[in-house]
């Protein structure tokens, strides 16, 4: 056994002792309560699951086990001569509820790269869909092929004991994680640049990797932007649809990749993952209406207070829960601030932030007026030649993956 399963299975030994005498103790006290709006509109606001991983704060945003956006890109490891962390390093956060130290995350990152071959049959499954199918169509399908190697599936099948169950979900997430870049990036390859494929480099870690695969490689800060984005979209409570997916799936004894494939399903909704490709869409209408693509502070006013005239969304702003700017908005903000200041799509993101906040403000009917994370990744993609934005969402997969999937093995 790996000493990170061996981490674990300690973690979660404990852990499990603990909510026994919680729950003997307590089981009937009640944490909640809905009112009819709530009952209607699902599960908003309402406390409905123990999410180990994550906690989203209404004031402070997304915590990781505790840690802070900015804390993480301060205290995990990172790649040498890198500054945003490790994807890898956020994984082990997750998984064992304890900082990895660099010796973790290049365990971690040498056990993706050992697990990330892909089933010959799952190239012919992407490649019998038209080349014109949706990117995360093909992703979800691509998931769903690779299910024939579920170590859980087959396990359950041969009689395989309850307290074995978190043993075969953790070689499912391990293997599945380690495969995913190289999906998502034959999904990108195969429908914007010919078929025209790249070899993955295993010298790379996870996410930089991922970027070499995608062809960036004339950029070695996009690199570091793929570590920024795999790291910031990895989780987000268990209350989103794709977490809440993940977790109802699985609740079935269902496998890691029955469940992955779920939790994609609810992330290519328009109101969910999709959204990151609405936002750079409206951002390029509003460029062609205006005639523009640097538009002043004064002429996104005017098409925003249009917008909402016509009863039509500002994409990218708005949340559920956070009551302040999202800081995966500003870790963006903050990246684009040190590699791509002068690009004119990142100012226009900026700007309208200048804008948009005051203006659904005055409405008196948001809650909260402030971006969200979709608000900015486009841009960032579009800067370093991703303009092929219907693709976005599928590196959200990639990412919420970490969070998910470390989920379900507790």
């Amino acid at each position: 056994m790996d000493f990170v399963k061996q981490r674990f299975k300690e973690k979660v030994n404990i852990l499990a002792a603990e909510i026994k005498d919680l729950q003997a103790e307590h089981g009937k006290m009640q944490i909640d309560t809905v009112d009819i709006s709530q009952a209607f509109g699902g599960m908003r606001d309402i406390t409905s699951m123990i999410w180990e991983t994550s906690l989203l704060d209404a004031q402070d945003g997304i915590r990781f086990r505790g840690y802070s956006i900015p804390q993480l890109q301060e205290l995990l490891p990172k790649a040498p001569n890198g500054e945003e962390p490790l994807p890898e390093g956020l994984f082990y956060l997750m998984l064992i509820g304890e900082l990895p130290t660099q010796a973790d995350v290049d365990f971690i990152a040498s056990e993706w790269q050992r697990r990330s071959n892909i089933p010959p049959h799952v190239f012919k499954t992407i490649d019998v869909l038209p080349i014109t199918a949706h990117p995360m169509t093909q992703f979800i399908s691509a998931i769903s092929a690779m299910q024939t190697e579920s170590i859980f599936s087959s396990s359950y099948l041969q009689g395989m004991s309850k307290s074995d169950y978190w043993d075969a979900t953790y070689e499912d997430t391990m293997n599945l994680i380690a495969r995913l870049p190289r999906i998502a990036a034959y999904i990108y390859r195969r429908s914007f640049h010919d078929n025209v494929h790249i070899e993955p480099d295993n010298s790379l870690d996870w996410g930089g990797n991922f970027a070499h695969m995608l062809g960036v490689t004339d950029r070695p800060d996009f690199k570091e932007l793929m570590r920024l984005y795999l790291t910031i979209h990895a989780d987000h409570e268990g209350g989103n649809a794709s977490a809440h997916a993940t977790h109802l799936v699985g609740s079935t004894l269902a496998d890691p990749y029955f469940s992955f494939t779920g939790a994609m399903c609810a992330l290519a909704g328009p109101l969910h993952g999709l959204a990151n490709q609405e936002v750079i869409r409206w951002i390029f209408k509003m460029c062609d209406t205006l005639g523009t693509n640097n538009p002043s502070v004064e002429q996104i006013t005017v098409y925003v207070n249009d917008t909402i005239a016509a009863k039509r969304v500002v994409p990218g702003y708005g949340h559920a829960v956070l009551r302040v700017p999202d800081p995966r908005f500003v870790a963006q903000q903050g990246f684009g601030k040190k590699h791509c200041a002068d690009d004119p799509t990142v100012q226009t993101v900026w700007r309208i932030f200048e804008t948009v906040p005051a203006i659904l403000g005055s409405k008196g009917n948001i809650k909260n007026p402030w971006p969200n994370v979709d608000a900015h990744s486009g841009a960032l993609l579009v800067h370093y030649g991703m303009k092929e934005f219907s693709y976005y969402t599928v590196m959200f997969g990639v990412s919420r993956a970490l969070g998910v999937l470390a989920a379900l093995c507790w």
